[in-house]
């Protein structure tokens, strides 16, 4: 958490939290939702400016109860979530970066989702697999060791048998099967925080 955000929380404690004005789209942007988005449910524009995006990122946190948000001076910011807490992207060198900028070193455990949707567990962090960088992942899985391909793919997700395993950083993680509606409550996060 930045210094100035710290000082801002110690001086005025007691400001009003905010709901809905903030939301992580599933490709990882963040995206400002004015009055008008709100009401007609719409994403809301992308936050462009690089210093605010930074910004944001090194003040985005949770709390006990699985609501992410981003600490605003003494305010905090809850955010709607399209998808899961992160989302992450590949790296040509074959490792995997968060939408926060941060460098994927573990996956501790990985699932894919009927739809066919890549959920990491990065140390702890539970992040989607951004869906233009999935024909690049696919090239890191193996169906029982061998390399897998688009039919073999899409056999397993209608359950074929065999192991399914994830190569990053010179290890192979098992993937698991996960359903798309199970996330928020698999991983203890709230999708869209509401006020209490």
């Amino acid at each position: 958490m930045d210094e100035i955000v710290q000082k801002a929380m110690a001086k005025w404690p007691d400001v009003p939290h905010c709901y809905g004005w903030l939301a992580l789209d599933a490709r990882g942007a963040w995206r400002m939702r004015d009055e008008r988005a709100q009401a007609l449910g719409l994403a809301g524009d992308k936050v462009t400016q690089t210093a605010l995006r930074g910004f944001i990122n090194r003040n985005y946190m949770s709390d006990a109860r699985g609501r992410w948000y981003f600490q605003n001076g003494p305010q905090r910011v809850f955010i709607n979530l399209e998808a899961t807490p992160y989302v992450v992207r590949t790296t040509p060198d074959g490792g995997f970066v968060l939408h926060t900028d941060e460098v994927v070193t573990h996956v501790v455990a990985a699932w894919i989702t009927p739809a066919g949707r890549i959920v990491l567990d990065c140390d702890g962090r539970i992040a989607l697999l951004e869906d233009r960088d999935m024909s690049e992942c696919l090239t890191r899985l193996r169906l029982d060791d061998v390399v897998l391909d688009d039919d073999g793919f899409l056999a397993w997700l209608d359950g074929a048998n065999g192991v399914l395993t994830l190569l990053h950083a010179g290890h192979a993680t098992e993937v698991g099967r996960l359903a798309d509606d199970a996330l928020a409550q698999r991983f203890g996060f709230i999708a869209q925080p509401e006020q209490d």
